[in-house]
């Protein structure tokens, strides 16, 4: 189950999805709703169709030749007559594959969280009651 349309994803982009785009975006869309689950089922459904638009976008944004600089970019370079490019990858993944960015999983709620537990504070009998 999606948690948004390729309507969605559309609204969002500055060029129109071809038909066979379409079709690619509303199969990305399904796994993205399994990956964003496995990180947080109780999310809000605005920010699961948030996230998901993103996901699928930058997926997309592999096959637009357009592009200049790849979606999820953090760094890049560009030479001129060396005809020499590189860019930098988000620590989260690559062009062309669904991935959930650090600011994706905050807005599911999940992320950096300090804190610890002991196994054995349970079994002493005496601690934390």
């Amino acid at each position: 189950m999606a948690y948004a349309t390729v309507d969605d994803v559309q609204a969002r982009l500055d060029y129109t999805l071809t038909e066979s785009q379409q079709s690619i975006c509303s199969n990305l869309l399904d796994d993205a709703a399994v990956l964003i689950d496995s990180y947080k089922e109780s999310a809000s459904s605005d920010a699961k169709r948030i996230v998901s638009c993103r996901m699928v976008i930058r997926a997309l944004g592999a096959g637009d030749s357009s592009a200049s600089v790849p979606i999820g970019s953090t760094q890049g370079s560009m030479s001129a007559l060396g005809y020499s490019q590189s860019w930098t990858i988000g620590s989260s993944g690559s062009v062309g594959e669904l991935y959930i960015s650090k600011v994706e999983k905050h807005m599911l709620g999940v992320g950096n969280v300090i804190g610890s537990h002991s196994p054995t504070e349970d079994l002493t009998g005496w601690c934390c009651r």
